[in-house]
C-alpha cells in the first residue's frame, strides 16, 4: 500500500470525526434547550413554594431547640458543684499560725482553717466530734475519756495520735510557752491511754470542760525538739502543718508601710481531713489593715467575701447582690457598773439606771435583728428563766428610788446626794454601734437627773482601761457559749473578767453547784439563787446579743445563718462550702 493512499484514508476518518463531533454537539444544544432553558420558567414559578418549605423546616428546627431548652428546666437544675478558689478579706493583721498562740480575729481564722480539735460545733450549734468520735465522763464528773478517730493524719503524712493531744495541752500548760491559754488549763491532767484515747482528769466536776476542747491541736513531731522558750518565734508559726480542712500553701507580703500593709495566705484542700475533703479547690485569706482598702478591694472583685467589720459600709448598702449574714453570737454586750466605785457601789442607783434604760429602744435603732438580753444567762440556755429577768424599763419608778435614797434634784437637773453629784463616767470601743449605745444611754438617763460622761477609746487603750478597772461603768461584750457556766464572769474570786467586781455569796455557792453538777434538771435548780441575785443586785444592765456581720459578693452554699460562739466557727461546715454552680439532672 502506497503512502498516498495511506493519506487519504487518514483524511476520510478525521473529516468523519469532525462530522461526528458537529452532530454531537447539535444535539447537546438541542438537549440543553429543550431540558434546562425551557423548563427555566416553570422553576421561577415554584420558587416562592420552595422557600416557603425551606422556611418552615427553619421555624420548626428553631421551635424545637427552644423546647428542649425549656423542658431541660423539668429534668435539669442549677446546683452548687465542687471547685473554685474562695478568698477572704478580713480586717486586722496576721502574725501567727499556731494555735496556743492565736487570739487575734485573723490568727485565729487561720488557725481554725488550718488545724483540728477534738471537738466542734455543726450548724444547729452542738457539740459533735472533729479529731475525736466521742467522749464520756465517769459518775464523779471528773475523768473525761476521749476516743480518737483511726487513721488520722497530720497534712504531711505523719499520723496523728494521743501523743499529739497530750503534748498541746502539756505545752499550753507549761508557763515558759507564755500561751493566752495557760489559766485555762490549770488543774488539768492530760494523759494517753494507748494511742486513740485521751484522759483528761479534773480537779473538781465541771459540766462546761468538754466546750473547751475546740482549740487546735499541734504536731509533736514537729514541735518537740524546739525549746519552749522560743517557741512563739519559731518558723512553724508562719509555715505551719495541721490536720484541719485546708493546709498552708505561702504567705505574701505588701506594702512598704504599716498602713499599706496586706498579707495574703494561700491555703490548699487537705484531702485527709477528719471531716472529709474540702469541695473548694482553695482559699485564701488577705489580711487588711484598713478597712478603705478591704472595702475597695471588695467591690472591685479581688475579694469573695468580708469579715471584721461592725456594720455595711455605706458603699456597699446600694448593692442589690450583696449577700449578708448576721449570725447571733452567744455573748452579750452588757453595760457593766463597777460596784467598787463610790456612786455605783450604791444597789439604789444601778437599779435606777437599769429601770431607765430603754432597751427596745436602743435595739430598735440599730438597724438589724438582735436577740435582748435580760439576764446573766442567754434566752434558751438551760436554766435561763423569764422570771428572774432584770428590772424592766419604768422612768418614773427609777426617778422614784433615787429620790426615796436621797438623790434630789438641782437646779441644773442633775442629781446630788449630801453634795455629791450623780455623775460617773462611761468607757466604750470606739466603733459606730458603741458612739450609738452609750449616747442613747446618755440621754436615757439624763431623763433621771443622771449625769453619765460618755468616753470612747481606741482598742488598746479600752483594753488598758479595763485591765486596771478604771472605770465607773464599760459598755463590752462577753463570750458565755453553750453552757450555761458563768462564774468566770461573776464569780468573786474572778478577777480577770469579773467586769463589775461583784461580789456575793449567794451567787457565788449557787454558780459552784451549778457548774459542778451534771443532771440538766438539778443544774437548773442551782442556778436559781444566783439568777434572783443578780436581779436584786443589779451589777450590770443587759443589752443585747452581738452579732457576727459575714459580706460575700455571691452566695457560698454550704455557709449559713446560725448562731455562733465565737467568730471563727462560721469555719466550722468550711468543707462543706461551695462557690460554683451548673446544671445537673434531677
Amino acid at each position: 500500500m502506497t503512502t498516498k493512499t495511506i493519506r487519504l484514508r487518514l483524511n476520510r476518518r478525521l473529516h468523519k470525526g469532525q462530522l461526528q463531533v458537529e452532530y454531537l454537539s447539535t444535539k447537546a444544544g438541542q438537549g440543553l434547550e429543550k431540558h434546562v432553558i425551557r423548563r427555566l420558567s416553570r422553576l421561577l414559578n415554584v420558587r416562592r413554594f420552595i422557600i416557603s418549605w425551606l422556611g418552615l423546616v427553619i421555624l420548626l428546627i428553631g421551635v424545637v431547640a427552644v423546647q428542649i431548652n425549656l423542658l431541660s428546666n423539668y429534668y435539669q437544675t442549677t446546683q452548687p458543684v465542687q471547685g473554685g478558689t474562695y478568698t477572704e478579706g478580713i480586717l486586722g493583721d496576721f502574725t501567727t499560725a499556731n494555735p496556743i498562740y492565736a487570739t487575734s480575729p485573723v490568727d485565729t481564722a487561720i488557725c481554725h482553717l488550718v488545724f483540728s480539735g477534738l471537738l466542734t460545733y455543726n450548724n444547729q450549734n452542738q457539740l459533735v466530734g472533729n479529731l475525736a468520735s466521742n467522749w464520756s465522763v465517769n459518775s464523779n464528773g471528773k475523768i473525761y475519756t476521749i476516743h480518737l478517730k483511726p487513721n488520722l493524719k497530720w497534712q504531711d503524712g505523719y499520723p496523728l495520735t494521743s501523743s499529739d493531744v497530750v503534748f498541746t495541752y502539756n505545752l499550753i500548760q507549761n508557763p515558759n510557752a507564755v500561751s493566752p491559754y495557760n489559766s485555762d488549763w490549770q488543774d488539768v491532767q492530760v494523759s494517753a491511754d494507748g494511742p486513740l484515747t485521751v484522759i483528761f482528769t479534773l480537779a473538781n466536776p465541771l459540766s462546761s470542760f468538754p466546750y473547751s476542747l475546740t482549740n487546735g491541736i499541734v504536731p509533736r513531731h514537729l514541735l518537740a525538739n524546739i525549746p519552749v522558750e522560743t517557741l512563739s518565734s519559731a518558723a512553724f508559726n508562719i509555715d505551719p502543718v495541721g490536720s484541719g480542712p485546708f493546709e498552708w500553701k505561702n504567705l505574701l507580703v505588701e506594702g512598704n508601710t504599716p498602713e499599706t500593709r496586706q498579707e495574703q495566705i494561700s491555703l490548699a484542700p487537705f484531702a485527709h481531713y477528719s471531716n472529709g475533703e474540702p469541695k473548694l479547690n482553695g482559699f485564701i485569706v488577705r489580711a487588711f489593715h484598713d478597712q478603705g482598702q478591704l472595702v475597695a478591694s471588695f467591690k472591685a472583685g479581688q475579694i469573695d467575701g468580708i469579715a471584721g467589720l461592725d456594720s455595711i459600709p455605706t458603699s456597699l448598702a446600694s448593692d442589690k447582690k450583696l449577700q449578708t449574714l448576721s449570725m447571733p453570737l452567744t455573748a452579750a454586750n452588757m453595760v457593766f457598773f463597777n460596784t467598787s466605785t463610790t456612786i455605783l457601789s450604791d444597789t439604789a442607783v444601778r437599779q435606777a439606771l437599769v429601770q431607765a434604760a430603754n432597751v427596745n429602744a436602743i435595739i430598735n435603732g440599730l438597724g438589724y435583728p438582735v436577740i435582748p438580753v435580760r439576764e446573766p444567762l442567754l434566752s434558751g440556755q438551760l436554766a435561763f428563766s423569764l422570771n428572774f429577768e432584770q428590772l424592766p424599763t419604768n422612768v418614773q419608778a427609777a426617778a422614784q428610788e433615787l429620790q426615796s435614797n436621797g438623790w434630789l434634784l438641782g437646779n441644773n437637773g442633775f442629781r446630788n446626794k449630801n453634795g455629791q453629784p450623780l455623775q460617773f463616767k462611761l468607757y466604750a470601743d470606739n466603733d459606730t454601734e458603741s458612739r450609738y449605745v452609750t449616747n442613747m444611754l446618755a440621754k436615757q438617763w439624763r431623763v433621771i437627773g443622771v449625769d453619765a460622761e460618755v468616753i470612747l477609746q481606741d482598742n488598746t487603750d479600752l483594753q488598758n482601761t479595763i485591765t486596771f478597772r478604771e472605770y465607773d461603768a464599760l459598755l463590752y461584750g462577753i463570750s458565755i457559749g453553750v453552757d450555761p457556766d458563768v462564774y468566770v464572769y461573776w464569780g468573786s474570786d474572778q478577777q480577770t473578767v469579773n467586769f463589775s467586781e461583784y461580789k456575793s455569796t449567794v451567787a457565788d455557792e449557787s454558780l459552784e453547784a451549778g457548774r459542778t453538777r451534771s443532771d440538766p434538771a438539778l443544774r437548773v435548780i442551782k442556778y436559781e439563787p444566783f439568777l434572783q441575785a443578780w436581779q436584786q443586785d443589779a451589777p450590770a444592765l443587759g443589752l443585747y446579743q452581738p452579732r457576727f456581720l459575714y459580706i460575700t459578693s455571691e452566695p457560698v452554699y454550704g455557709l449559713t445563718e446560725h448562731t455562733i460562739n465565737e467568730a471563727t466557727d462560721r469555719f466550722d461546715n468550711v468543707q462543706n462550702w461551695e462557690i460554683l454552680t451548673a446544671k445537673v439532672n434531677e
